[in-house]
């Protein structure tokens, strides 16, 4: 009897070796890769719905406890605080473009990703025609319950476009 349970043990173990001896390196490049995608894609949502106004759309990317830090302006805290910042202070008035060649994105092990760029905010509107701002930002994004949300900004070194 002891025979049939050493060899199922054996053959078990056998079969279990070449999973275990998978490098978690080798996964690294194909997750950063999907997780870099990820955060692109949803930067490039949140400021498509920025950028038409969409405030509902807007509201889905904010958590609910979300805080804004910039450098010319105080700090915002809360969904509600930031989407009526969008709304008021971006909205018709400017459109958002991330700077080709600037995204970073990082993973935050058990909480999601970090983003990091600089974009440029144009002016084509009938106020500040020909006016172009950049600035870095840095996005904090939290994975929670299969969704993704900004939980952390900070939007620094706004200036004019060179």
């Amino acid at each position: 009897m002891s025979k049939p349970w050493h060899l199922a043990s054996a053959i078990l173990a056998s079969s279990l070796l070449p999973i275990t001896q998978i490098p978690t390196q080798a996964q690294t490049p194909d997750t950063e890769k999907q997780l870099f995608k990820t955060v692109e894609s949803l930067d490039a949502g949140l400021f498509d719905a920025v950028n038409h106004c969409d405030i509902e759309r807007v509201r889905d990317y904010w958590a609910e406890d979300a805080v804004f830090l910039h450098d010319k302006v105080p700090p915002l805290v809360g969904r509600g605080a930031i989407v009526d910042s969008i709304k008021n202070n971006l909205c018709g008035k400017v459109v958002r473009e991330l700077v080709p060649g600037t995204l970073e994105v990082h993973p935050l092990k058990d909480y999601g990703a970090v983003e990091i760029g600089m974009h440029r905010f144009l002016h084509p509107f009938s106020q500040d025609h020909g006016v172009v701002g950049e600035a870095k930002f840095i996005h904090v994004w939290q994975l929670k319950g299969g969704t993704w949300r900004i939980t952390q900004v900070i939007s620094y070194d706004h200036q004019l476009a060179k």
